[in-house]
């Protein structure tokens, strides 16, 4: 009966944890930038943070200032407007402060800019990825090439898939066919559009990555998974009636996993799939607990 209970213990632990922080994906009600996954990422939620320390004194500062002139300056309270049209002193705060904020702030802009397009010289992975309507193709270049297209994910083949928990599979931002990535591992993204389609986007927001899918042009942007899991993004560029269901989905697992996976995909992608599901969902851990139970 105790080890009943443990048991059950379990399963309410991995339940409440392991599908919850398995994947990043937008939270109701969400007024933050999602989770760091890449030091890119680390940068720019820094970044937000501290130009907060410059907006929200200049915001209360210039509603401060129209309070004070919506009361002092009424018709009833200043019947005889002044005429005065210059004042030195004013005019040289409102002229240096300003460029003052503006320096603080694109110092580290600049930084955060340069480190987004500067491409590391050898990156560990180069893939490809080819936006139509309405949907992405991954390509890995390597000697054995592995290419596949990457749909949304159907209600219907949920169950076909093994993809029914909607925490960590989420409703219009699940894919059929995830990128499968290395933990650790710098990767370079070279991103493109269809010749004859229009332009897509490719965002993830852990990543720090949005770069533009543009047909005919080859764009590339680069980042580095510091953590396993499921990652979840979207075609951010407006590019026609279904526009709202071209997600984006990568998984990032151990090397060993990786390698495994990328070994069968080539053939099999579905049973590679399944099998790398197996290994790193965390809905697995708690079947496993409900059968000790047993």
């Amino acid at each position: 009966m105790k080890n009943k209970a443990y048991a059950v213990l379990a399963c309410l632990v991995c339940l409440l944890f392991a599908s919850s922080s398995f994947a990043d994906q937008p939270l109701d009600w969400q007024m933050t930038l999602q989770p760091a996954a890449t030091s890119i990422m680390h940068e720019i939620r820094w970044f937000e943070q501290y130009t907060l320390w410059f907006i929200v004194p200049v915001t209360l500062f210039v509603l401060l200032l129209l309070i004070i002139v919506v009361v002092k300056f009424r018709a009833g309270a200043n019947p005889v407007p002044s005429k005065t049209s210059h004042n030195t002193a004013i005019e040289v705060v409102w002229t240096v402060g300003p460029v003052l904020l503006l320096l603080f702030l694109a110092i580290p802009s600049f930084n955060l800019l340069t480190a987004q397009l500067t491409i590391p010289e050898n990156p560990d992975l180069t893939l490809k990825a080819t936006a139509t309507q309405w949907q992405w193709n991954y390509e890995y270049e390597m000697e054995t090439p592995v290419a596949f297209d990457s749909y949304l994910l159907k209600d219907a083949d949920r169950a076909g898939l093994g993809k029914e928990d909607k925490s960590v599979y989420p409703r219009l931002l699940a894919v059929d066919n995830e990128m499968v990535l290395p933990v650790n591992k710098v990767v370079r993204l070279l991103v493109t559009a269809a010749p004859t389609d229009v332009i897509h986007a490719f965002a993830m927001p852990s990543f720090g990555v949005k770069i533009d899918a543009v047909p005919g042009r080859l764009n590339e942007t680069w980042f580095k998974p510091e953590r396993e899991g499921l990652f979840y993004g979207q075609c951010s560029e407006l590019c026609g009636k279904d526009h709202a269901f071209m997600p984006i989905a990568i998984r990032v697992v151990s090397q060993e996993k990786y390698d495994a996976w990328i070994a069968a995909a080539g053939t099999d992608l579905a049973g590679a799939n399944k099998t790398l599901m197996a290994a790193t969902d965390g809905k697995k851990s708690v079947d496993v607990a409900a059968n000790d139970a047993q």
